[in-house]
């Protein structure tokens, strides 16, 4: 097994507990207070993972336009977030999650477009049943 799918599955176990642990969180807590609160929490956590590892000479190393991307990235992601603890806040949070994880059909697309990645038929029908079920769930 290839270790990015294991990261991928972590990284979709810390996912869930985010929907479990936030919905928890935010029962009496404005949405935008929250998702700050976890933003600061999150580059503390992150810069200390940072210093751990050693890794914080590496931020020279940096060119303009990729940390232009990774800026950008970050405001996606902090809008991403944003959004998502409004939704938790008014919504199920199955079907907040399930909504959510639609970023991974729109990844493929996305990626098809600007990264010139391909879409095999096995990806395109994982993306329509993925549509479907996130239907599904949230009716």
């Amino acid at each position: 097994m290839h270790s990015w799918v294991l990261y991928a599955v972590l990284s979709a176990v810390f996912a869930a507990l985010v929907a479990i642990l936030g919905k928890m969180g935010i029962a009496s807590v404005d949405p935008a207070l929250a998702t700050a609160v976890r933003a600061v929490i999150m580059a503390v956590f992150l810069v200390l993972a940072v210093l751990f590892l050693g890794k914080g000479s590496l931020l020279s190393s940096v060119d303009g336009k990729a940390f232009q991307f990774i800026v950008l990235s970050g405001a996606a992601g902090a809008l991403s977030w944003f959004f998502y603890f409004i939704a938790l806040k008014n919504g199920p949070a199955h079907g907040v999650a399930a909504l959510d994880r639609l970023s991974v059909v729109l990844v493929l697309i996305l990626a098809a477009l600007f990264l010139g990645e391909g879409i095999a038929w096995k990806s395109a029908l994982g993306a329509l049943l993925m549509t479907l079920g996130a239907i599904f769930m949230v009716l």
